[in-house]
């Protein structure tokens, strides 16, 4: 299980708290091709998507807000959020962690498309990445070996919003 499912389950423990959130799978907030003129790695359609989206939530009243993404760790997002969410959003970042055999795994069974080889690439440059990049204040969760309810327990404790 990696991110996403863990994601989920945050809310399913979120729910059963009676913890109003919110959930978005930041990945599907840049999925298109080719790539907008101007933005090459689409961050900056990935900030559009998430400010309209988070202004419908927060105009029913919601102010938290589960959003998986890999790299949204890296301490350059702060202003994507701050400016999507508003200045005084508060983010807790959460890096799970894995072996590469974990990884390669979870992989595998996930991708059975055409793209394993890159994914596999794709996932050894980003764990150097946070490795040398995530600040001292983001929480490591191990996952290897583990369940996801002890996972997402873990992540939930770590916001500080209950469940």
């Amino acid at each position: 299980m990696g991110k996403s499912t863990v994601g989920w389950e945050v809310s399913a423990r979120l729910r059963a708290a009676a913890v109003s959130h919110a959930i978005i799978e930041g990945d599907f907030m840049g999925q298109l091709h080719p790539a907008p003129e101007g933005d090459p790695d689409r961050s900056k359609i990935v900030e559009r998507n998430l400010t309209a989206v988070w202004a419908n939530f927060a105009e029913l009243g919601y102010r938290r807000l589960i959003y998986t993404n890999t790299l949204s760790v890296l301490p350059g997002t702060t202003g994507m959020f701050e400016r999507a969410m508003g200045a005084d959003v508060r983010v807790v970042r959460v890096l799970l962690t894995a072996s590469d055999a974990t990884v390669g795994e979870r992989l595998a069974g996930r991708e059975l498309g055409s793209e394993l080889e890159q994914g596999l690439k794709a996932s050894a440059y980003k764990a150097r990445l946070l490795d040398a990049q995530v600040s001292a204040d983001t929480v490591r969760v191990v996952t290897d070996g583990r369940p996801v309810v002890d996972i997402a327990c873990e992540v939930a404790a770590a916001t500080g919003w209950g469940g």
